[in-house]
Formats: structure tokens, C-alpha cells, sequence
């Protein structure tokens, strides 16, 4: 008896299970079918606006990428350092630039060795840094501009003129065993053939005849005109 009360009441259960679920396919289909939820609606407006901020920031960044950067356009442009390179430097002296005879301080002093020769002596002037060339000096003697030729072999290395440094070339006036020459009391000395500015330097009486010079040398002794 109590096990037939028992099918009833799992039975009666099972009923109200299959009512209940059947009335809620019911209203999912309806809800489905019928008209939007206006839950899902209201759900939907917050993303859209939420694009909003999104696309002004985009437009600001534009606006801003397009306009001229201060930073740039108010920054000094850099001003080149005086005095590098060859020309002129910071305070106007010649850097770099070939020697001319008029950018040097000139002396000249009798020497003994060699049969006797004149030592001519150049200087920078102050405030200018030159180079004399891997050249002979140029001498010329007279009005009849008698050079001395190349004693030595080769020519030596460019000089570079500054401060106290002094270069050195030797000349021999007079070559030859002969009673012959010029006598004359000056030299003209010029920093290759196409020095503009020859100097006239003063070497007391001497006799001209077939004269020699050497290259310009950075110490006396090897400015020595042996022949």
C-alpha cells in the first residue's frame, strides 16, 4: 500500500516538473519571438557612447601632431667653432695657410763652415701659425735676379710656423774657385716662385757666382751648404 503511495507521489512530481518546465519554454520562446529586450537595448547605448571619448582623443592627437613643434622652432641653431680648420681662427691670424715672406720675421748671420755660407733665419709673426712648403727657399741675387740652385738631393718636409719655432736654410753665395762674381750686400729671399712678397735682407758685402741654397731645416746644422 505504502509502495503504491510512493508511484503517486513521484508520479504527481514528475508532472509538476514537466509543467513547470514546459511553462518556461514557453515564455524564453515568447521572449525570443516577440519584441527586443529593453534590457539589452539599454545595455547596447552605454557601449556606443563610450566610442565617443575614444574618437575626440584620436582627433586631439591629430590636431596635435599636425601643428609646428615649439620645442624645435625655439631652439638656437648651433653656431660653427671659430678658428678649426684651415683660414683664419678666433683671432684673425692665418691657421693652416701657406707661408708668405711678409707673415715672417727675417735674420740672417754669417757662418765659417763650408768655405763660409749666410744663414737665413724665418719666424712665424706673432699671432700667425703658416706652413712653409716642401720647397726650396727662393734667393735671387742682384738686379739681374741670379737664383741660387738646389745644393741638396731631395726637398725636405713641410714646416709648420708658430711661436718661437724657426726654420733654417743655408746659402753659399759663391761656388767657384775663380776671382769672378758680383759683389753685392743684400740677398732676396721669397717662400717659393710664387711668393708675392720677397723680402730684401741685408747680408753685408759678399760676392756672387753661382750660388746654392739648401731646403728649409728645423735646426742649424743641417742647413749646412756643403757641396
Amino acid at each position: 500500500m505504502f509502495g503504491h503511495r510512493n508511484r503517486n507521489r513521484r508520479s504527481a512530481l514528475l508532472a509538476s516538473a514537466a509543467l513547470v518546465g514546459g511553462a518556461l519554454l514557453m515564455t524564453a520562446c515568447q521572449d525570443t519571438d516577440g519584441s527586443v529586450d529593453s534590457g539589452a537595448a539599454q545595455s547596447s547605448s552605454p557601449s556606443a557612447d563610450a566610442g565617443s571619448p575614444s574618437a575626440s582623443a584620436s582627433a586631439s592627437e591629430d590636431a596635435a601632431s599636425d601643428g609646428p613643434s615649439d620645442a624645435a622652432s625655439d631652439e638656437p641653431a648651433a653656431s660653427p667653432s671659430a678658428g678649426s680648420g684651415n683660414g683664419s681662427g678666433s683671432n684673425g691670424s692665418k691657421v693652416g695657410q701657406v707661408c708668405g715672406a711678409n707673415d715672417l720675421s727675417w735674420s740672417t748671420r754669417s757662418e765659417s763652415q763650408a768655405g763660409g755660407y749666410i744663414l737665413v733665419m724665418a719666424k712665424a709673426k706673432s699671432g700667425i701659425t703658416c706652413v712653409l712648403p716642401a720647397a726650396l727657399p727662393t734667393v735671387a741675387f742682384g738686379s739681374d735676379g741670379t737664383e741660387a740652385v738646389p745644393v741638396e738631393q731631395a726637398v725636405g718636409k713641410q714646416i709648420t710656423l708658430s711661436g718661437g719655432t724657426v726654420a733654417y736654410a743655408g746659402v753659399n753665395p759663391k761656388t767657384t774657385n775663380t776671382d769672378g762674381g758680383k759683389e753685392l750686400d743684400s740677398i732676396i729671399v721669397a717662400v717659393g716662385n710664387e711668393d708675392a712678397n720677397p723680402v730684401s735682407l741685408k747680408v753685408g758685402t759678399i760676392t756672387v757666382d753661382k750660388p746654392v741654397v739648401t731646403n728649409w731645416h728645423t735646426a742649424p746644422k743641417d742647413a749646412v751648404p756643403f757641396n
